[in-house]
């Protein structure tokens, strides 16, 4: 699991690259949590474009960084999820928590 962090104009973009599952999500978690300590952005970007599998870790992902970054006001994106990661989310309602967009 690699992921790449970028800090552009208060937006943090994640570009997550693999499978999330409980081995690799705490990793993930440390990385992206460090970086909202150390930069504060408005917004959070988690680009799932090349992400290959996610079970329920990657669920706790999200609204564990939809919290940590909420204190400050800001906000989530999910980008790219693949068709099935997209209808995961979808289920577990994180399109409640997190704007989820698309490219077709």
């Amino acid at each position: 699991m690699e992921c790449k962090l970028n800090i552009e104009n208060d937006i943090l973009t994640a570009e997550l690259d693999g499978e999330i599952d409980h081995h690799t999500a705490k990793d993930i978690r440390e990385q992206i949590d460090l970086e909202i300590e150390m930069q504060n952005p408005k917004t959070l970007v988690l680009d799932f474009s090349d992400i290959t599998f996610m079970d329920s870790s990657g669920i706790g992902l999200i609204m564990g960084r939809y919290k940590k970054i909420k204190q400050s006001g800001g906000k989530v994106k999910i980008k790219n999820p693949s068709p099935n990661t997209f209808r995961v989310l979808k289920l577990a309602g994180m399109d409640r928590l997190a704007k989820i967009e698309r490219e077709e």
